[in-house]
């Protein structure tokens, strides 16, 4: 059954992992629909920043957590808005399945403590992708 994936990751929190976004949008793409697929886009800036726009920012993606069957997140780089759009996605019942470098940073307990996520470490880009598709179902 083909999903509706909202992709969480840092955007003005840090860029540093963009490229690993854009291979897993790219992969999720290949059988569900990322509606955050943008989080992915290599050209997108963190310092890219206009305040008029913050509120339309924030009623698409509250619209697109609301109407998401699951929200994928990669959690490596801290980042408010990822925060903010987990509880959200929790507040809303929306199941999630965060992943993060384990050699990389310490996730916050506020994550790892909550067992209504589930939290996947991993040390090689590879493990991510055994995961996801366990998640959704692939069967490549």
């Amino acid at each position: 059954m083909k999903k509706k994936i909202y992709f969480a990751g840092s955007i003005r929190g840090g860029r540093v992992d963009a490229s690993l976004y854009h291979r897993m949008i790219e992969y999720m793409q290949a059988g569900h629909t990322v509606l955050t697929e943008h989080v992915g886009d290599l050209s997108l800036s963190a310092h890219e920043c206009d305040p008029d726009g913050d509120s339309a920012i924030y009623n698409q993606d509250t619209a697109w957590l609301r109407e998401s069957d699951v929200l994928i997140g990669e959690v490596t780089c801290p980042s408010l808005g990822v925060g903010y759009e987990l509880a959200y996605a929790e507040r809303y019942g929306v199941p999630c399945h965060l992943f993060y470098n384990s050699q990389r940073c310490q996730l916050s307990a506020m994550i790892r403590g909550n067992s209504y996520f589930n939290v996947y470490p991993y040390t090689k880009e590879e493990e991510i992708f055994e995961i996801l598709a366990r998640i959704l179902n692939h069967n490549d």
